[in-house]
């Protein structure tokens, strides 16, 4: 029985990871648990992506319907524009409704964690809509949601049902008809 050591650790790059984050290394002597521990690694590259694209919800503070209008709409857009360079994160497509948002988004390298980019993103837009717009109060909830795309598949059926989020809402009968949508960079798995 060989004594073998396998690092095991996943993070996923674009989440913030506690401080402490260390890497385990975990010990293997008997070769049925050697066995083991490989049969379960061996999934790991169907899941593991190096630039994984996030599907991002975020709601106004209150749900304030405030988002769709032309003077917002650009505000928004400009700043997922400078995302790239203020936070390491290209911006995708992306859908604003009244109350809310939905965008996709890529980490790029040395980009800031999501929760970060999230919480300075709120921050610039809220502030630019405050000065520029008078936006009064509070913009954004705190909160937001964000799902890995593990496909190219999956960003497009998640795209073709958030394009349709205008058609539900009664706002537009066509998807495309919705001015407030648009892409800023062609982000791919």
């Amino acid at each position: 029985m060989s004594e073998q050591a396998v690092v095991a650790g996943i993070g996923d790059p674009g989440r913030a990871r506690a401080p402490d984050h260390k890497f385990q290394l975990v010990r293997i002597t008997d070769a049925a648990t050697d066995n083991q521990v490989h049969k379960r690694l061996r999934g790991l590259e169907r899941v593991w992506i190096d630039q994984p694209i996030y599907f991002i919800t975020t709601c106004t503070f209150g749900r304030r319907a405030v988002l769709a209008t032309n003077q917002i709409a650009t505000l928004l857009s400009d700043e997922w524009r400078d995302a790239d360079d203020r936070h390491g994160w290209a911006i995708g497509r992306y859908v604003i409704m009244p109350d809310h948002v939905h965008f996709f988004c890529r980490a790029e390298l040395d980009a800031k964690s999501l929760p970060i980019f999230m919480q300075k993103w709120k921050q610039w837009s809220s502030k630019r809509m405050a000065r520029e717009l008078k936006v009064a109060g509070s913009v954004w909830q705190e909160e937001f949601f964000d799902h890995v795309l593990r496909s190219s598949e999956s960003y497009n059926q998640k795209w073709d049902y958030v394009k349709e989020n205008p058609v539900r809402a009664g706002l537009v009968k066509n998807s495309d008809d919705w001015p407030f949508q648009g892409e800023i960079e062609w982000l791919m798995l």
